[in-house]
């Protein structure tokens, strides 16, 4: 399992969730809750990036991208010459980096729009996974 950086192309838009604790909440008859926590890091974060009137060789490296990662279950990795291009906060830039034990994969495959000859729009799904290291 090895990076794999994304291509240095910047987002249109971008949302992102930092995810959730896993837990489970136990209810008793009486009502009496119990929360057991499961881990102290945070799993399954969300990145969905959109990339606007692109050049299909853009796109076309984004799809490469999603192939390499995808062939060998690797990770994406992001910087502020990609998806976190435009964010301005340093402590904004580690969640969206996912610094820390969370790995970035896809989703699911980008979807590609052409939109005008040689121009396409690009959507990519991203989930931050924890791998236990």
């Amino acid at each position: 399992m090895a990076a794999k950086a994304f291509p240095n192309i910047k987002p249109s838009s971008r949302s992102y969730s930092p995810g959730t604790f896993p837990q489970r909440q136990f209810q008793a008859q009486n009502g009496a809750v119990t929360v057991m926590r499961y881990s102290n890091q945070r799993v399954n974060s969300s990145l969905r990036l959109g990339f606007s009137n692109i050049t299909d060789a853009q796109a076309a490296d984004i799809l490469d991208h999603y192939r390499n990662v995808n062939s060998d279950w690797d990770y994406a990795t992001f910087t502020t010459a990609n998806a976190v291009a435009g964010v301005v906060s340093g402590d904004m830039q580690d969640y969206i980096e996912e610094v820390g034990a969370l790995k970035w994969r896809y989703s699911e495959a980008p979807t590609v729009e052409s939109t005008f000859i040689g121009r396409c729009n690009v959507s990519c799904s991203f989930t931050g996974f924890f791998d236990g290291n």
